[in-house]
């Protein structure tokens, strides 16, 4: 399987997605919508609501993050989400090991680190 871009399987960008909204998160809390635009800003990871929400819920059910309502200055009420502890946790460990992966895959790749 391939992303619309025909090159990185789903799997891959899967987890890679995941690891970046905890990364958004682990930043600063943020609604359902701002996740969205902030990854449209890098289009290798760009998601759409349909995508993001579902993730979302995945990730809260499995206690890596927390949710809370808040009133929005326009429009509705709006479900803010964070980090929970053990999605700090997480977090910590994923990003620890993307970076290792990052490095080996460079050296692999023949990509300069400099």
């Amino acid at each position: 399987m391939a992303d619309e871009g025909g090159t990185i399987p789903s799997q891959f960008r899967k987890g890679v997605v995941e690891l970046a909204i905890l990364a958004l998160l682990h930043r600063d809390e943020a609604y359902g919508g701002e996740i969205v635009d902030r990854l449209a800003a890098y289009p290798g990871l760009a998601i759409s609501a349909g995508t993001a929400y579902p993730l979302l819920s995945r990730l809260k059910r499995s206690g890596l993050i927390t949710s809370v309502w808040r009133e929005s200055p326009v429009g509705p009420p709006r479900k803010y989400y964070r980090l929970s502890t053990d999605g700090e946790r997480v977090f910590a460990g994923m990003a620890k090991a993307w970076n290792g992966m990052k490095n080996e895959m460079d050296e692999l790749l023949g990509v300069d680190a400099t």
